[in-house]
């Protein structure tokens, strides 16, 4: 255990996050004063200040509510594309259904000779087992090289000893590339599902379409940011460096590739935010609007996590918030802003045990449900001391033979019975989402009802879905070993 605990305990990438949001404000002449024609969202208007915004309408947005039909709609979006398919996730599976798209990407690229696909997954993740995420794409890299850019980012943290000691499924604790981007022509769907079965069939998350070719044109250029500091995969299967990059992430001097691969993210970003800042005014038809947010604190970028602390530390009393997450590991500051500074009323939505994917696992996977209650335990209890919990209510989701990764926000100002604004992405809101892995999600603001009333759905179909929690949290028991884990090891699951 002191062994492990030594090799996995390294200092998180110093470079400065300061600089990243500072970007975003040195032409405060630009900064957006609100929402036109929503003096009722005046409230959220420092959003504009904070990430690049893209005005657009309620009805260029479709909220996908099943594994099956985000399935389809994936499908259905390869098939139609033309131009430009992006796929980033942690990884793709092997099974019959992910074969079935991969065949699919084929067919696209055969018929369609100007079609691009761009493909990020995580390296570990993606290169585990003899039948995996690489093998199965390398066909597609062999037979389209000019049409095709496969690319596994590989932490910097791992790196040395650690690289070479550090078995698979362990290598993995030290950061991931996390993000979940699937892009087609002018469409993006932002959600936390990766590629694989489960979340095409019963592993209940959130999918959002969003047809905007200013955004998908953000996303794609940010993907292909990051696949400029991943690891390139050639036809002959090697992985190398990108050809617009010379260090590779686990060579050379860790510092140097943290400040070159900020730089590419903070310079997209400003220039971004600079662009939409001036065009904001010609969406006059806008009654929603897009604020894509990035965490990679590996390279030291810090903003999703600025703005999520922000906006629950801005909920105002009569408001309300409810918050998923996957996996219940939130931030220690994260806790503290909802016990002390936050003034809405709060539901807190998190897998039940029997929905967690990691129940029944071998080994110390196993455990990692109980860990979770644990910490669940512990905040709760915290909330109690200081009065609070009457404010803060937890529930479980749970539904025979699913599993369940769903995660974001929902926020609703006062009076309001819909929400104003929702979260979506691949962040848990834990340790690992701001330290260690790549994550993104949108924040949508929106005047629309229509739109607003799908969101309260897709809320609604969740929590219907849920119990109340507090009493099983605090008398469900945990195995001394996972206490004793979750005291060394939080900062990795």
């Amino acid at each position: 255990m002191l062994y492990l605990r030594r090799l996995f305990s390294q200092e998180l990438s110093p470079a400065a996050q300061g600089d990243f949001l500072g970007c975003l404000q040195q032409a405060p002449s630009l900064l957006s004063t609100g929402f036109p024609g929503a003096p009722a969202l005046e409230s959220l208007s420092w959003l504009h200040n904070l990430a690049p915004c893209f005005p657009l309408r309620g009805d260029q947005i479709q909220v996908i509510h099943e594994p099956k039909h985000f399935y389809e709609t994936l499908v259905q979006r390869i098939g139609q594309a033309k131009r430009r398919i992006v796929l980033a996730s942690l990884y793709l599976g092997t099974g019959q259904l992910e074969n079935a798209m991969v065949q699919t990407l084929r067919h696209s690229l055969e018929q369609e000779s100007a079609l691009r696909l761009n493909v990020l997954l995580d390296f570990t993740r993606g290169t585990r087992g003899t039948l995996n995420s690489k093998t199965m794409l390398l066909p597609l890299v062999r037979d389209f090289a000019s049409q095709v850019q496969l690319s596994l980012y590989h932490t910097p943290d791992l790196r040395g000893m650690t690289k070479r000691l550090a078995p698979p499924r362990w290598n993995e604790l030290l950061g991931l590339q996390h993000m979940k981007v699937y892009l087609f022509d002018d469409a993006v769907i932002i959600s936390g599902a990766n590629l694989s079965n489960d979340y095409f069939t019963n592993r209940q998350d959130r999918y959002i379409l969003i047809e905007d070719k200013p955004l998908a044109d953000f996303y794609a250029q940010f993907i292909e940011r990051v696949q400029e500091f991943s690891l390139a995969v050639a036809p002959d299967a090697s992985e190398g460096l990108h050809r617009n990059w010379r260090i590779l992430p686990y060579e050379g001097t860790k510092e140097q590739f943290i400040q070159l691969a900020q730089k590419r993210i903070s310079d997209l970003v400003q220039e971004t935010f600079q662009r939409q800042a001036r065009t904001k005014e010609q969406n006059p038809q806008a009654d929603t609007w897009v604020f894509p947010l990035l965490e990679m604190g590996q390279i030291g970028i810090h903003h999703d996590s600025v703005v999520t602390k922000r906006l629950l530390s801005n909920c105002v009393s009569g408001s309300r918030l409810k918050l998923a997450t996957g996996y219940f590991n939130l931030t220690q500051e994260y806790m503290d802003t909802l016990t002390h500074k936050c003034l809405a009323q709060c539901s807190i939505l998190m897998a039940h045990p029997n929905a967690n994917g990691f129940q029944g696992a071998k080994g110390p996977a196993g455990g990692i449900p109980a860990a979770y209650t644990l910490i669940a335990k512990s905040f709760y209890e915290s909330l109690v001391r200081r009065k609070q919990n009457h404010r803060v209510n937890f529930f479980e989701y749970e539904k025979p033979g699913w599993t369940y990764h769903a995660k974001g926000l929902w926020y609703y100002l006062p009076e309001a019975r819909l929400p104003n604004l929702t979260l979506i992405g691949s962040s848990n809101f834990g340790e690992r989402s701001v330290n260690r892995d790549l994550e993104t999600q949108v924040c949508l603001v929106t005047a629309n009802k229509d739109l607003s009333q799908r969101l309260q759905a897709e809320a609604d179909r969740l929590y219907d879905l849920s119990q109340t929690a507090e009493r099983e949290i605090v008398q469900r028991p945990v195995p001394r070993w996972v206490q004793a884990v979750v005291r060394i090891f939080r900062n990795f699951f």
